[in-house]
């Protein structure tokens, strides 16, 4: 395993340039759409050693909780793949629109719908990332005759 609290002078050169939203959406597709199990660790060296981070799921603080959960994510899923739909960058700030496409071990592909902000620190590196989507929606939808169920009690309920 990499120890991001140390970056060498190599690594250093890669917060020489501003990050920008084209490489946002590179990085954030070389994670996603490789072969087989997702990769993070060309991205791990842009996140801050105190990353937040904080999802539909979980609330993690720091680069190596930040870390694990990758790897757990990528231990769990047979295939991820990401599509960056709409990408857009004011100041510090990043707003990332995705399609994910999970497909677990045991159950059918699922295509999850959402966005992720991201703020940028000082120093050039994502300091807070905050995901937004629903996940059981987006799976259940998936499960025959059970995804109708779901969308109906939902609807009943809080449409």
């Amino acid at each position: 395993m990499q120890n991001i609290g140390n970056i060498n002078s190599t690594e250093q050169n890669v917060f020489d340039n501003k990050i920008t939203i084209e490489l946002i959406k590179d990085l954030w597709s070389k994670t996603y759409n490789t072969q087989g199990k997702p990769d993070w660790s060309h991205i791990l060296p842009y996140y801050d050693k105190n990353i937040y981070f904080r999802d539909t799921i979980q609330e993690i603080r720091g680069i190596e909780s930040f870390t694990e959960m990758t790897e757990r994510l990528a231990m769990r899923s047979k295939d991820l793949k990401m599509n960056i739909v709409n990408a857009l960058m004011e100041n510090d700030i990043v707003f990332l629109e995705w399609e994910m496409t999970l497909s677990f071990k045991k159950y059918p592909s699922s295509i999850l719908y959402g966005s992720s902000r991201l703020k940028i620190n000082q120093e050039g590196k994502i300091a807070e990332q905050r995901d937004y989507y629903d996940l059981w929606g987006d799976i259940f939808d998936n499960i025959p005759r059970f995804g109708k169920l779901y969308r109906n009690f939902m609807k009943r309920k809080f449409g």
